[in-house]
């Protein structure tokens, strides 16, 4: 096998495209029941992603209806696990509700839009450029902000009325959080999501007393290690979805596994518009 390999944290440019020996099944391949060899799976592990072969425990195999496309697989199981979890468990976001999207454009941002759109909900979309915005338009967002041309509270005020969004999904962090906290509905529901942005922003706590409001924290992989059946309909639900076409990952690339360093860059110039995906030959 092949993997990439970090043996000097320096950055991307120290990542060594190496051959190793063959990873084996170990303890967690034995008894496996509800598999077979040759059935088509999306996994994931804690390590061992940028790689041709992997082991992973078979508690942490989704297996996949038919039909459901490999590369889609491979940008789905976290992403909209995640997601799921965060506006239908977490947030308990109903249809009708207005749910405000930070980091749109990305891939949990893309599949909060498409999720929140089978819920019922109105979606606003928030990204960093008029493209991106028009992007998440395109995948079913009802309205979007440009961040970085417009002040994000009075444009809630303007689409909402002056009520604010019902739930928040912001998996941006850093200087946003506030002003959007400070705009959130009465009994508004404020997703912890994660940091894309870098910082851990500090809330006053005493916006979530004058607007009754909650902040929530999601940690998927958590939920699904302390709570598996549950994330186990979740995961069931979310495959019915994608077969009936409600939902679908947004692959921005699909890029062969030995060009990793240029996934990274990419990333790194902030023009992703989904997911990008490593395939092997």
């Amino acid at each position: 096998m092949h993997a990439w390999l970090c043996e000097n944290p320096i950055g991307v440019e120290a990542l060594q495209w190496k051959e190793l020996p063959t990873p084996e099944p170990k303890a967690g391949g034995e008894g496996v029941k509800h598999l077979k060899v040759g059935d088509p799976v999306a996994a994931i592990g804690s390590s061992g992603g940028f790689a041709t072969h992997a082991c992973v425990s078979a508690a942490g195999v989704m297996p996949l209806p038919p039909g459901f496309a490999f590369d889609d697989a491979s940008a789905f199981v976290m992403t909209y696990g995640t997601t799921h979890h965060a506006l239908l468990d977490r947030a308990q976001l109903k249809a009708g509700e207005t749910l405000l999207v930070l980091g749109a454009a990305g891939g949990v941002g893309t599949a909060a839009i498409q999720i929140g759109k089978v819920i019922g909900a109105r979606v606003i979309a928030a990204a960093s450029s008029d493209e991106k915005c028009e992007f998440c338009k395109s995948i079913g967002a009802d309205a979007t902000i440009n961040y970085t041309t417009g002040n994000i509270r009075d444009e809630l005020k303007k689409l909402t009325d002056g009520k604010g969004p019902d739930v928040v999904y912001d998996p941006v962090g850093g200087d946003l959080a506030e002003p959007v906290f400070r705009s959130i509905a009465w009994r508004g529901r404020y997703l912890v999501v994660g940091f894309a942005q870098g910082g851990i922003p500090a809330l006053p706590l005493n916006l979530a007393l004058l607007k009754g409001a909650s902040i929530v924290g999601v940690f998927w992989g958590d939920f699904a290690r302390r709570e598996p059946k549950a994330n186990a309909m979740a995961l069931a639900e979310l495959a019915r979805w994608y077969g009936e076409g409600k939902i679908k990952p947004v692959i921005d690339q699909r890029l062969p596994m030995k060009e990793l360093p240029a996934a990274y860059a990419r990333m790194g110039s902030r023009k992703v518009r989904g997911k990008l995906v490593m395939t092997n030959p």
